[in-house]
């Protein structure tokens, strides 16, 4: 129990530096509700809406009408925070670089999606959805509440209702059934 406290303890005092990408990589900083590094969160940003947009893509096409009205939606608003957060990049106000492919976990996921059809695909899409959802929000209350860059941060505020808005969509994929689609 001792040895659980120190090195808690050791982990809260570690805050500063656990904001670096190991922290967010493994999920501590989301844990213990440290806002990542600019370089983290603008990558984490980036690959989210990439798979957001390429997944949803994929929705747009084999999905049932529930989850074809939800992609549109994400084709969208993703496509629209990816313009954002490539101009404060690029503007200079913000000093990271954006990834421009999707990493290796985000792959397979798309990969997984490429193959599936069906109530496969409903399902996986449907957990992806939700669950990238979910991330997200963390991600920018975090970075909302206690990011290095003002204008990341405030960018990262302004978005947050959104990603909420997204989260409760997510939340009612598959709930109710569709319209004209048969169960398969």
């Amino acid at each position: 129990m001792r040895c659980t406290l120190i090195a808690l303890g050791c982990c809260l005092l570690a805050g500063p530096v656990l904001a670096q990408s190991i922290g967010e990589k493994s999920g501590v900083n989301s844990v213990l509700g440290v806002a990542p590094a600019t370089a983290d969160f603008v990558k984490e940003v980036a690959i989210s809406d990439m798979f957001e947009i390429e997944s949803s893509k994929l929705a747009e096409q084999k999905g049932n009408a529930q989850e074809k009205s939800f992609a549109q939606q994400m084709v969208s608003d993703h496509t629209k925070t990816s313009t954002e957060l490539k101009q404060l990049v690029g503007s200079g106000k913000v000093q990271a670089t954006a990834p421009t492919a999707l990493d290796s976990s985000h792959q397979n996921k798309l990969d997984k999606l490429k193959d599936a059809s069906g109530k496969d695909f409903s399902s996986d899409y449907d957990s992806y959805q939700l669950s990238a959802h979910k991330d997200a929000v963390s991600l920018f209350e975090r970075y909302a509440n206690g990011g290095d860059n003002p204008e990341l941060k405030n960018w990262a505020g302004k978005t947050l209702p959104a990603l909420k808005h997204h989260l409760d969509m997510a939340q009612e994929l598959g709930k109710a059934p569709s319209v004209g689609q048969s169960s398969k």
